[in-house]
């Protein structure tokens, strides 16, 4: 990855840790007023930061969702894709999912404009 996307990786790596403290305000400001957003829970998306958060606000009332980002891919158009390790509690600890997920990510203005849930690349070998 090229230092000429740092700014927007360590942006990523911000809304990351604030959705996993469950800081709703520090990931939001992370967002443009208008962010579309997949209800991966549930399917389809919110659009708008106060949809974000009623919707997080609905998901850890029913799961317990745990996300790192492991790799950062640059994509043309400005994306960058990330490689998440997520893991997926219920309410009583069990473990629901443990895998890896791919989450595309828009930028405008420095702020993220759009995320959504899609397949990771093959393994490649590494140059």
């Amino acid at each position: 990855m090229s230092d000429q996307r740092a700014p927007e990786i360590e942006l990523l790596r911000a809304a990351y840790a604030a959705f996993n403290a469950r800081d709703i305000d520090a990931a939001l400001v992370l967002m443009t007023p208008d962010v579309v957003w997949p209800r991966a829970f549930k399917g389809g998306f919110v659009r708008g930061t106060e949809e974000v958060r009623a919707y997080w606000t609905e998901q850890w009332s029913e799961i317990n969702p745990h996300v790192e980002p492991v790799s950062f891919y640059s994509e043309e158009g400005g994306r960058i894709l990330v490689d998440v390790h997520q893991v997926v509690r219920d309410l009583a600890g069990s473990v629901l999912a443990d895998e890896h997920v791919g989450h595309r990510f828009t930028f405008e203005h420095g702020l993220i404009h759009a995320m959504e849930v899609c397949p990771l690349p093959s393994p490649t070998p590494k140059s």
